[in-house]
């Protein structure tokens, strides 16, 4: 698997996504998100089958509330146009460094099987959750703030996603 691409089935056809093409989807305010949602899907549709899943059969629960993230996983899944897609903040915590996983955890469903999606520790630097907290930043925070969202695309983009994010199928229930 690309680094960088992920595939997914259209009627039954291959339809491929690179970061660029998520990055122009999302409009590249907030890089990092596009990549946390690129490396997300990589890692959970890996746990959920061993080929290109169908698109419009993934449902999304997350507390990723993230622009990046968010336009990501909609341009591969169409999850939040069909309504499959969800953010409920409440899943995870109020940071990833004071406690994790933070906002970064994703559940991926296909039919019954669910995984859960979560960031391994030391992908996002406590600078980068402290200066994004701050209800007012200076003009050189802002510019910081900025460039740690590209920092963080650059570092983790090359990564594989097992490396970045670790997966568990959660149990299905039970009617």
């Amino acid at each position: 698997m690309s680094h960088d691409r992920i595939t997914v089935l259209e009627n039954g056809q291959p339809l491929s996504f690179d970061v660029a093409m998520l990055m122009a989807y999302h409009g590249g305010g907030f890089p990092g998100g596009v990549v946390h949602g690129l490396k997300a899907m990589q890692a959970g549709f890996a746990a959920l089958g061993t080929g290109p899943l169908p698109r419009r059969d993934i449902h999304v629960l997350t507390a990723f509330a993230g622009p990046g993230g968010r336009d990501a996983v909609e341009c591969v899944t169409r999850a939040l146009t069909d309504g499959r897609y969800q953010v409920d903040r409440s899943l995870g915590g109020k940071d990833v460094i004071s406690e994790p996983p933070g906002p970064y955890l994703w559940r991926f469903t296909l039919s019954d099987t669910t995984v859960e999606v979560t960031i391994r520790p030391g992908h996002v630097l406590p600078e980068f959750v402290s200066l994004g907290a701050m209800k007012e930043r200076s003009t050189a925070q802002d510019a910081r703030l900025e460039h740690l969202k590209h920092e963080m695309a650059q570092r983790l983009l090359p990564l594989r996603a097992y490396e970045i994010y670790q997966t568990r199928r959660l149990q299905a229930r039970r009617s």
